[in-house]
């Protein structure tokens, strides 16, 4: 079960594309205006280091300056991060080798020992799942850990203060989207991702996204993710799914707050989701909303 559940919280921090210690200037975080009320929007960041905290004022006074915390999923709720465990794996005697072929899930095995993971740790894992741990791994492998993440600083906050958390997807929803991966999908994402890891591709990727978030800089933090995108199979098909898709939905809730008086929100999402021409914040600023980075 605490596998289960490690894995996750591993797979809905994949969404985030994004580690890095916070900058000194720019944030990656805005004001959201409208006639009759503002939200603040925060790009987070779902592995971390206990050095970061607390974060850096103009975060602090944004979180301050809020009654409600939204996050994309409570990941400290731990019935809501179990209960669909059962469904992104495979029930015994079905396994991961069943689904991937035999000379990937060989280069797989390959792979754990660098990460000090065994074969039991994946082996009833589908092939998203599998992969996703092996990535995290190797962001943890630069000392950024799920459990020092700003997502469980901030909840961690709101819950000692009894500030309101309210979920703008949900863990349920969002394990929805990964089931809806068809075997093709995750095959071509399962394999995109092992040439990745081989060949230090998802290491040069964290090192671009660090300097793109320490720049206060979403444009480079995008261009960081195309790059990725081009050389890896199945990984732009998987941005489109798991970012860009999901806005609309996303939108309409951040309107209803923008237009409703009573409260503050400060919205903590993965910071691809506030990148570029398909990124909230420029759907927002297209919307006729005042917007400014903080």
């Amino acid at each position: 079960m605490v596998a289960q559940r490690t894995l996750i919280r591993l797979a809905l921090a994949l969404v985030a594309l994004a580690f890095a210690p916070l900058a000194a200037a720019d944030q990656f975080l805005w004001e959201v205006s409208s006639l009759t009320n503002k939200v603040y929007l925060f790009g987070t960041v779902h592995a971390g280091k206990r050095g970061w905290y607390p974060l850096a004022p103009a975060i602090e006074n944004a979180f301050n300056d809020s009654s409600v915390l939204v996050v994309e999923a409570d990941i400290t709720n731990e019935k809501a991060m179990t209960a669909p465990a059962e469904a992104l794996s495979y029930k015994p005697p079905d396994e991961l080798k069943n689904h991937v072929p035999p000379e990937q899930y060989a280069r797989l095995l390959k792979l754990l020992p660098r990460y000090r993971l065994r074969e039991s740790d994946i082996a009833h894992s589908n092939p998203f799942m599998a992969v996703s741990l092996l990535v995290f791994a190797e962001w943890a492998r630069s000392a950024y850990l799920p459990g020092l993440g700003v997502d469980n600083y901030l909840l961690h906050r709101a819950h000692a203060e009894a500030k309101p958390v309210v979920e703008i997807e949900g863990a349920a929803v969002q394990i929805a989207l990964m089931n809806a991966l068809t075997e093709k999908q995750m095959q071509d994402l399962f394999k995109g991702t092992l040439d990745a890891l081989e060949e230090d591709l998802t290491s040069d990727q964290i090192k671009g996204m660090v300097a793109a978030w320490q720049a206060g800089d979403p444009k480079a933090l995008l261009e960081v993710a195309r790059r990725y995108n081009d050389k890896v199979a199945g990984a732009a098909e998987f941005e489109e799914m798991f970012i860009w898709q999901r806005h609309d939905e996303m939108l309409k809730k951040i309107e209803g707050w923008l237009n409703d008086s009573r409260q503050r929100h400060f919205i903590a999402v993965g910071a691809l989701h506030l990148a570029g021409p398909r990124g909230l914040i420029e759907l927002l600023r297209k919307r006729g909303y005042v917007v400014k980075q903080l």
